[in-house]
């Protein structure tokens, strides 16, 4: 299948109610046409409101297969979920979470980005889709998207190819595999071995991952770390 752009989208934070409660989010997009520029910290028109949980260079931008939302329009019976409905800046297609890898790279126009992780779903999710237990169904299924990192700044527009580089990291490690990890209590040394070896695995990854399994953690940490510095002596 063709790797392509099907859509960009962007929106500026604004205010909602949450259980009577106002609060600031940008996860509404509207699809935009033309050339947009991509930024290291997002792009041309685009904003997050809580970057602790949004944005920032490793969580610049965020990718969410066409394909998925064609199985949410069925599964939620709403025929009218669109590009930039589930917050996603690039809406792709040809690119799934279980072929999708970290630390690939990816050419889109003039722009170059990296894949870093899957994206972790908030009630600001539950809220836009007006579903309060999407977010556990959003995660359960896989169907995550992936954040990305701007490695080289440029111009994009609908329509062009995503030209997907080979990943430089020494392991192979999907989307689907990390996210997979969120929502179970359990992983083997050897898969917490392959993902302490991803040189582009964010910081905030590793800190949860500590949390969750400290002393296995721990343990493949320390070895990758060991391992690093032998083939660099």
């Amino acid at each position: 299948m063709t790797m392509r752009l099907l859509s960009i989208n962007v929106g500026l934070p604004r205010e909602i109610l949450i259980d009577g409660e106002a609060v600031q989010s940008g996860i509404f997009k509207t699809p935009v046409a033309g050339n947009i520029k991509v930024g290291k910290p997002n792009l041309a028109g685009d904003g997050q409101a809580d970057l602790g949980v949004h944005g920032g260079p490793y969580k610049a931008v965020y990718a969410y297969p066409w394909e998925n939302i064609v199985h949410w329009r069925t599964v939620l019976e709403r025929p009218s979920l669109g590009p930039g409905s589930m917050g996603e800046n690039l809406t792709t297609e040809g690119l799934l979470e279980s072929d999708v890898t970290i630390g690939d790279e990816w050419e889109i126009g003039t722009a170059r980005f990296q894949v870093t992780q899957p994206r972790l779903p908030c009630f600001k999710l539950a809220a836009a889709l007006q579903l309060l237990d999407f977010p556990r169904r959003f995660l359960e299924s896989l169907r995550t998207g992936f954040y990305l990192r701007v490695l080289q700044e440029g111009t994009i527009r609908a329509g062009d190819a995503i030209n997907v580089c080979s990943s430089r990291e020494p392991e192979r490690v999907t989307i689907a595999e990390l996210a997979g990890l969120h929502r179970t209590k359990q992983a083997s040394l050897d898969q917490l071995r392959r993902i302490a070896r991803l040189a582009s695995l964010p910081p905030d990854q590793r800190e949860w991952l500590a949390r969750k399994f400290p002393a296995a953690w721990a343990s493949v940490s320390q070895a990758a770390k060991g391992s690093d510095e032998q083939g660099t002596g």
